[in-house]
């Protein structure tokens, strides 16, 4: 396929790593990057770019914004985002403002270990750089550590024990980011549970207005109107209430049945219809594998 003409394809760290005036990668499949000696007119204004690699940013305290999509992340209080190959992002209007580092390295250098089967698990390559990681001062320290050590490997004589090496620190960068997730979905509390309620309102409103027409509410609709990206919902429904996304859904759906057919005296298919199922078995088996009781057992049960 034709790629587009506005997107700048970077197929390679070597690639890369010359545009960005810096010498030959010590290696050609990992790079780091240190922001602060980037040439300011290194992007074309509003040129889109799409890396062939993974690409990790730190920022302690970036003053500025990313544009990704049609949002702005504002990285005022530092911390980390993560792009997986493929995503396309705009590069920083005002790069005089960038600060902070990048590790940049190619799905070739995990391939032959266990992190090349296992990096999509760390779901936050998913998110939209919207929702990337605020690091406390703690965490900054040891994200900060982990890179200087990544640097010093670097910068060591390339032996038969390197690509190990550095490939089990990468990994323990994504491990460390795991946890600070799951703490920043704790943390983040009363902003979660805002996302929380908007979501029930959302499925309230597409039962009774959507439901009929456009079937049943899918993780792309919910998370697109939320303006969240799949993963993130996924992930913070999950550490929040132990469901994802597809199971809350599934929840509402059976919550919104046990309504109509205890204050209704509408028939199960028509129930079924009215929440969006195509066909009424799909909806008795639904609610049976949720409850234990058929539409009707349950209906007979209330009554």
């Amino acid at each position: 396929m034709q790629q587009e003409p506005d997107i700048n394809h970077i197929k390679s760290i070597s690639q890369l790593v010359r545009m960005l005036g810096f010498p030959a990668p010590l290696h050609p499949l990992i790079a780091l990057v240190d922001y602060n000696t980037v040439s300011v007119e290194l992007f074309p204004k509003g040129q889109k770019v799409s890396l062939d690699f993974y690409k990790i940013s730190f920022k302690p305290s970036f003053r500025g914004h990313i544009k990704y999509g049609q949002g702005y992340y504002d990285f005022e209080e530092g911390g980390l985002a993560f792009l997986k190959p493929k995503q396309i992002v705009f590069p920083p209007e005002d790069l005089e403002s960038y600060e902070g580092m990048a590790l940049y390295f190619h799905p070739d250098f995990i391939r032959n270990h266990p992190l090349g089967k296992t990096i999509n698990q760390y779901g936050f390559f998913s998110y939209d750089v919207s929702e990337a990681l605020f690091l406390s001062a703690k965490e900054k320290e040891v994200i900060a550590s982990l890179l200087v050590t990544i640097t010093n490997e670097l910068h060591n004589n390339i032996d038969s024990f390197s690509q190990d090496v550095l490939v089990s620190q990468i990994e323990l960068l994504l491990n460390y980011s795991n946890r600070f997730y799951n703490r920043q979905f704790i943390t983040r509390k009363a902003v979660n549970h805002d996302i929380i309620t908007s979501l029930d309102k959302l499925l309230n409103r597409y039962f009774e207005e959507y439901s009929l027409e456009n079937g049943l509410p899918s993780v792309k609709y919910i998370s697109t109107e939320l303006r969240l990206s799949q993963r993130y919902l996924s992930d913070m429904l999950s550490s929040l209430t132990g469901l994802n996304t597809q199971q809350y859904i599934q929840n509402a759906i059976i919550e919104k049945a046990k309504e109509k057919l205890s204050t209704t005296n509408l028939s199960v298919s028509e129930i079924a219809y009215a929440l969006g199922f195509e066909h009424p078995q799909s909806f008795s088996k639904l609610f049976r594998t949720k409850t234990n009781l058929s539409p009707l057992e349950f209906r007979k049960s209330f009554n």
